[in-house]
């Protein structure tokens, strides 16, 4: 090793560095939120209920971590926007996003699905993160940020029960290729993580049914479901300079589900 050469603690070092973490309240988002804020990130925790965050954002500061909270629902445009605004207000600057937040108001086939419920996925799901990047385009390109998009397995390859939910996890996929393509050339990265089926609330109805669950797993070469920290080490290796040379990437956290 040089002189020149940063070590592998220096390289996942998020010290100085402002995250902005959507669905942060819970499971996953709570997972990434932490580990950032654990490397010195300061984390902005946002969800859509200020009670929630709050109590997050009170969790990391007593253990002596860097964090504030901020209500926002994604799904509505404006509340996307003040998010990033009252962030860059707050801190001035914004260097990693991690669009988590994500619905699924129904399960069952395509066919049943209202248009409520079309666009109440696809606003949250896609809209939101598309909506949030682009507010925060200036502050991204200010310090060579990254943008973090968590899909799903099923956003390449639909699930059965979610069609849509899918459909917005593979619109998100393709969302976050473009980010790369066209910010890459700012020193912006954009990558994506895939989760299979990780034990956390949103996904209880489909790990707590064991027939389901039994199913799955015959399909896992792991053979068990994932945890939350084990989606929030990628994302944490993705938002430092451990990962800058990673962009417009599709990685699969899944036990080798889709291997």
């Amino acid at each position: 090793m040089t002189d020149s050469e940063p070590t592998m603690r220096e390289l996942f070092d998020l010290s100085g560095k402002v995250a902005v973490v959507t669905g942060a309240s819970k499971g996953i988002g709570k997972a990434i939120a932490a580990g950032m804020a654990e490397l010195g990130a300061t984390v902005v925790v946002s969800s859509r209920k200020q009670e929630a965050v709050d109590e997050v954002a009170a969790e990391f500061r007593e253990r002596g971590w860097q964090a504030s909270a901020m209500a926002a629902n994604v799904g509505y445009v404006d509340q996307a926007h003040a998010l990033v605004d009252e962030t860059v207000t707050l801190f001035g600057r914004i260097d990693i996003i991690v669009n988590n937040a994500a619905t699924n108001p129904v399960f069952g086939a395509v066919v049943d699905t209202d248009e409520g419920a079309f666009d109440k996925i696809m606003a949250v799901n896609v809209k939101g993160p598309f909506e949030i990047c682009k507010r925060a385009f200036p502050q991204l390109k200010a310090s060579r940020g990254s943008v973090i998009n968590i899909s799903s397995i099923g956003g390449i390859t639909p699930e059965r029960g979610i069609g849509i939910y899918s459909s917005s996890k593979a619109a998100l996929i393709n969302l976050t290729k473009v980010f790369a393509q066209e910010w890459g050339p700012y020193q912006i990265r954009a990558n994506v993580i895939c989760p299979g089926l990780i034990k956390t609330k949103f996904s209880r109805a489909l790990w707590q049914n064991d027939p389901i669950k039994q199913m799955f797993l015959q399909n896992v070469p792991l053979g068990r479901i994932g945890l939350p920290h084990e989606v929030a080490g990628l994302a944490v290796f993705l938002a430092s300079d451990a990962g800058a040379y990673c962009t417009g990437g599709v990685f699969m956290v899944d036990g080798g589900f889709t291997a």
